[in-house]
Order: C-alpha cells, then structure tokens, then sequence
C-alpha cells in the first residue's frame, strides 16, 4: 500500500457514468483542474461505516467546506456507476458527487486498491481522503494499515479542520416532528435558516409517542435537540438562537 501519494500528479483517468439515463465520460481533468477538491474514498457503497458516517458527514459539512474554499467534494469507491447513483439517491446526498472507480482505475494509480477477497470485496479502495489542489495531491489522510476497516482519520471533520481550523461547525440537530404540525414546519424553517442540517424522526413512522416521552418528558411536538443538548420545542428554539447569534447560516 502507497501512503507516499502527497505531491504526486493526478493521472489522465476516464469514468464511465451514467447521467440522466445516458453514458457519459468523467475524466480526472474535469474533476481535478484549476480547482480545490476534496475527495474522499471507501470500500464500498451501502456498507456499514460508508453509509452511517463516511458520506453523511461529508455532505452535512460540504456547505462549510464551500466557505473555506474548497470547490468541489468527490466520494469515490470501486463500484459501477449504477451502484454510486441508487447509494447516492438512497442516502439523500445533496452536495457529494460521485466517482465510480469500478476498474479500480484510480485506486491502483495512487497505489491504495487493496485485495478484500477475503470478505468476497475482490480488489476494493482503501479508505482515505486527499485534498487536490490543480491536480496536485496536497494532502492525503490514509487511514492506519490495521486489519478489518479502520476508521480514524479520512473522516470529514479531520479534513476540515486541516484546511481551515477556524471554520464555524453548525451543530447537528434531531427533530421529532409529526404530520402537519405547524410549529413543527416553523422549527425546521428555522434550522434550514441558519444552516443547520438535522435528522427528522416522524412519530408513527420511525418513532412512537412513547418512545419521545421517554426521551424528552416532552408531549408535544416539536421536540428539538442540538448535537447532545436538549432544546425544547420551536418556542424554545427560538430563544435559543437569540441567544446565541453566532449561529449564523454557513
């Protein structure tokens, strides 16, 4: 496994993919030239630690990535284009584009397609992110050579933190809300306000009464918490983001 790919040029590599049910090329000068762009790689679409964290997390702070300079954020994996759009789709993303490396092209360019035959993977990236700036690899996060998948340092906030250890974070928010609730639509008018990406659990649908009762000793919606802080309700948001207006939109 290479882990010396700092400084070096990224190759003429074309993609196949499909775009509004048409087969077109992505090549490496597209993605890469005259731009800062941050890409992220993993072993597989739909696994485990790709789809509960890798990606989602990307895409929550790609808006700040964008204030801090950054152009473009790629997730690349060795899968067909098919498979990278249905994950793409299935997960929500509104910020990541994808790269189906489904030769394994790039990986084996940058010397980090490793052999998961073992786990019936065959050859699959392994896990890392780069910061590529004109085509140049700036930085590269490779995660530690450990068995099994580790992950540990190409994670989104690690990234940030190397090209702007300043940038604001917007905090994560959970909203249990319920259909049709109006202060419920005014809480997350306000969150999409301020920039602020949240996880919505509908009660009847991914959770019960009960279940938010337990959780908030609340009973009515919405229910609001910001990263492991307990808010309140829309009221209670409200005066929460009066009082703290350094909470502004990213």
């Amino acid at each position: 496994m290479n882990r010396n790919i700092e400084g070096m040029q990224i190759p003429e590599i074309t993609f196949k993919i499909q775009k509004n049910n048409q087969w077109q090329d992505l090549t490496t000068k597209e993605i890469f030239a005259n731009k800062k762009v941050v890409i992220f790689c993993l072993p597989g679409a739909f696994t485990p630690t790709c789809s509960n964290s890798h990606l989602p997390r990307y895409d929550e702070l790609a808006p700040v990535f964008k204030a801090s300079g950054i152009d473009d954020i790629y997730c690349l994996s060795v899968n067909d284009t098919f498979v990278m759009n249905a994950w793409a789709n299935t997960q929500k993303i509104n910020h990541i584009k994808m790269i189906p490396d489904g030769n394994g092209d790039l990986s084996n360019a940058v010397g980090l397609l490793v052999d998961k035959s073992a786990i019936g993977f065959g050859k699959r990236s392994w896990r890392y992110s780069m910061l590529v700036n004109n085509g140049v690899i700036e930085k590269a996060f490779i995660e530690p050579d450990k068995a099994g998948d580790p992950y540990e340092v190409s994670d989104a906030d690690t990234m940030l933190n190397y090209i702007n250890p300043k940038a604001i974070i917007p905090p994560r928010a959970t909203i249990i809300t319920k259909e049709g609730c109006t202060h419920c639509a005014r809480a997350k008018a306000l969150l999409d306000k301020k920039g602020i990406s949240y996880e919505e659990l509908v009660i009847g649908k991914q959770l019960t009464a009960v279940a938010m009762k337990a959780m908030t000793k609340g009973t009515t919606v919405p229910q609001i918490f910001l990263n492991e802080d307990y808010i309140g309700g829309a009221d209670q948001l409200e005066e929460y983001f009066a009082k703290n207006k350094d909470l502004a939109s990213v």
